[in-house]
């Protein structure tokens, strides 16, 4: 059966290595085998970039072109803006009542991501309960299958949680009106960052991204975090926790040489010079189209905004589809008998 696939991104700022293994490769792969939304998540991004709303307008279209320049093609995915669709919000407001404070506070996602933000008592409302944002839009395509990484794992099981309730609560006259969706693991579920950190975040700065020109990319690779006992190139080093390792495994088409790599950097006698030398290889191997397609695209962004606008409009005509089945589920005022006057 060919299954509904929604993802997406929230347009804070470029896209980076780490968004490419944990979802956009699968996106890329999966586009022609399955119905496949990816949403430009502006709504979303306006949770904790409230005050710099124009950065955000601006990122929407940076994004876009991330994404037609790892190879998502507009007749193949369809690419929605968030704020476009109005039935998105709609949604998140009847689901907020489906859900209590208590159990957002058990996210660990969004535990995870306050912390990171120094969030406190002080949480913006909208940044508390974006899972549920994040699970109406997911509802609304009525998707079957959520590219993510491992981290946001607990964000689909509440979108679940909340379907279930949903389709509990008010159930559609011919079964459940909406899908309860499942995740989808890449191979690789995420990338460390390259300060070590255990993931790579736009807002910790310690990412390599998808436009980064090649100076950028090797300045940041020979400054990645290795294994800090490993001083002398004939010292033994660690593989495991080190970056560099990391996305070889991720990246190097070589797996026989990146596992011979890893035997001579364990035994010693490989210095991480060598290591990184590899690994700027590789990586301008992977970015080099990816900038060339991006720059195609750059020169013509009437092209980009008409991919917004057009899929944009089959992103809302599927939604509002669904919000239909949805008030009619929900006996709201207007709906069925009521919207013909027949109802007391």
């Amino acid at each position: 059966m060919r299954k509904t696939i929604l993802t997406g991104d929230r347009p804070t700022g470029p896209l980076h290595l780490g968004h490419y293994v944990g979802s956009l490769q699968q996106r890329v792969t999966l586009q022609r085998a399955h119905a496949t939304y990816v949403l430009i998540a502006d709504l979303q991004a306006l949770t904790d970039h409230a005050d710099v709303p124009d950065r955000v307008r601006e990122h929407v279209v940076g994004v876009a072109l991330d994404y037609l320049s790892v190879g998502l093609d507009p007749d193949a995915a369809t690419v929605v803006v968030q704020s476009q669709v109005p039935e998105l919000a709609e949604l998140t407001v009847y689901f907020l009542n489906l859900v209590t404070v208590a159990r957002l506070q058990r996210n660990p996602t969004v535990k995870d991501e306050m912390g990171q933000k120094g969030f406190a008592a002080d949480v913006p409302a909208g940044f508390f309960v974006y899972p549920v944002s994040q699970a109406a839009d997911i509802a609304a395509f009525k998707a079957h299958l959520v590219p993510v990484g491992d981290d946001q794992l607990p964000m689909i099981e509440m979108a679940a949680e909340i379907v279930r309730r949903f389709n509990r609560t008010y159930p559609g006259a011919g079964g459940p009106v909406l899908v309860e969706p499942e995740a989808l693991l890449g191979r690789v579920s995420r990338l460390p960052g390259t300060d070590g950190g255990p993931k790579m975040s736009k807002s910790l700065g310690n990412v390599i991204n998808l436009s980064d020109d090649a100076d950028t990319v090797a300045r940041k690779v020979r400054g990645m975090f290795t294994d800090p006992q490993h001083l002398r190139a004939q010292d033994p080093g660690r593989v495991e926790g080190n970056p560099v390792f990391a996305y070889l495994d991720a990246f190097d088409p070589d797996a026989a040489g990146v596992a011979e790599l890893k035997a001579r950097y364990r035994a010693g006698g490989l210095g991480d010079t060598v290591v990184k030398a590899r690994l700027l290889e590789v990586l301008e191997a992977f970015l080099g189209p990816i900038r060339r397609r991006r720059a195609e695209w750059a020169r013509e962004l009437p092209a980009v905004h008409r991919v917004l606008r057009e899929g944009t409009a089959r992103g809302r005509a599927v939604a509002a589809a669904t919000l239909s089945e949805v008030r009619e589920a929900m006996r709201l005022y207007g709906q069925g008998e009521a919207a013909t006057g027949t109802r007391e």
